[in-house]
C-alpha cells in the first residue's frame, strides 16, 4: 500500500513526507471523520463510485462531530480528483480524513485545528478474490457493536472504530476472515466495516438502518435488487436466523459484495456462494465499471 502523493490541506506532498504531529489530537482520541471511496477504471476512463453520496457523508460526519471543514464540498470534490491524477491510477481506494489537529492535549477538542487529507491507493479485494468468488468463513463475535445512544451510529468517526477492530482482532485469532457484531439487545447488527445481506425463500433482508451505519454499497445493492425483481426488507433477527439462511452476504466499499459461506462453523447454504448474490455481485460489477446506463449517474469521471 502505497502511492506517490497525499493531498494534505490543499497541498500535493510526497508520500512519505505526509506527516502529522504526535501530539496531533486525533491521534490521542480518535477525534476525527473519514470515508472509503473507490474509483473504477471503465471505458470512459476512470469514475469514483457514487462521489456526492460520499462527499455529503463525510460533511455530515464532522458536523456530528462538531468539526467545520476548511474546504467546500465541490473543493473536496476536485481534490479527490486531482489526487487520483497525481498519482496515474486507474483504479484506486481512496480515503478522505478530517481530523482535530495539533495545539493542545485534553479531551476538549474546540481549541484544536480542523486539518484535511486525501490518500489513494491500488486495493484490489478486501477480502479476497476468493472470497468474492467462493464465500469467506465469519463468526458472531463476542464484542457488542456499540450502543446506539453510546456514540453517533451515522458517523464514520475514527474512534468508533476500535469496536471494530476488536472484533476483527478476535476473527483472525479464531482464524476465519471477518466478524459479525450484535447489537446491545443481542440482534444482528453488520460487520467490521461491511453491512449484512441474507437470503430466505427467496427474500432478501438487512438489518434496520437505525443501529448500523448507512452504507452507501448498502443503499446501491437496495436499488440493484429491487431492480432484479427482489423484495428487500429491514429487520431484527437472532444469530441463528444466519445459520439457517439460504445466503448470506457484507457488502461496503472495501468488500464490494462479498458471500459468506460459513458463520460459526454452521454452513451457510451450499456452502459457497449462492445464486441470487452471484446475480448482485454480478450486476454491481456491471455497474462500476460502467456498462449499465442506468446507473451511469453514480459514476462521477475523473
Amino acid at each position: 500500500m502505497k502511492a506517490d502523493k497525499i493531498w494534505m490541506d490543499g497541498k500535493m506532498v510526497d508520500w512519505d513526507d505526509a506527516q502529522v504531529h504526535v501530539c496531533t489530537h486525533a491521534l490521542h482520541y480518535g477525534s476525527g471523520v473519514f470515508e472509503g471511496i473507490r474509483a473504477y477504471k471503465i471505458k470512459q476512463g476512470t469514475a469514483v463510485f457514487r462521489l456526492k453520496e460520499h462527499i455529503d457523508r463525510l460533511f455530515n460526519s464532522a458536523k456530528i462531530l462538531k468539526m467545520e471543514i476548511p474546504f467546500s464540498k465541490e473543493e473536496i470534490r476536485q481534490a479527490i480528483k486531482d489526487t487520483i491524477k497525481a498519482n496515474k491510477l486507474d483504479s484506486c481506494y481512496i480515503r478522505p480524513l478530517i481530523f482535530r489537529g495539533y495545539k493542545e492535549l485534553g479531551i476538549n477538542p474546540f481549541k484544536n485545528p480542523v486539518n484535511c487529507m486525501i490518500a489513494v491507493w491500488e486495493w484490489g479485494a478486501y477480502l479476497g478474490e476468493e472470497g468474492l468468488n467462493k464465500g469467506i468463513r465469519v463468526k458472531i463475535s463476542s464484542y457488542a457493536r456499540n450502543y446506539i445512544n453510546s456514540a453517533s451510529q451515522k458517523a464514520k468517526i475514527c474512534a468508533n472504530y476500535m469496536n471494530s477492530i476488536f472484533a476483527k482482532m478476535e476473527a483472525i485469532e479464531a482464524g476465519v476472515e471477518e466478524a459479525i457484531l450484535l447489537d446491545n439487545q443481542g440482534y444482528v447488527a453488520e460487520g467490521t466495516g461491511e453491512n449484512l445481506f441474507w437470503i430466505r425463500n427467496g427474500g432478501i433482508f438487512t438489518t434496520p438502518a437505525v443501529t448500523v451505519l448507512e452504507g452507501i454499497t448498502r443503499d446501491s445493492i437496495i436499488k440493484i435488487a429491487q431492480d432484479l425483481g427482489y423484495q428487500v426488507f429491514e429487520k431484527y433477527i437472532g444469530r441463528d436466523e444466519l445459520y439457517i439462511a439460504d445466503e448470506v452476504f457484507f457488502t461496503g466499499t472495501a468488500a464490494e459484495v462479498t458471500p459468506i459461506r460459513e458463520i460459526d462453523h454452521y454452513q451457510i447454504g451450499e456452502g459457497k456462494r449462492g445464486p441470487i448474490t452471484e446475480k448482485i455481485q454480478q450486476r454491481f460489477f456491471e455497474m462500476v465499471g460502467g456498462k449499465i446506463e442506468k446507473y451511469s449517474k453514480w459514476l462521477d469521471l475523473v
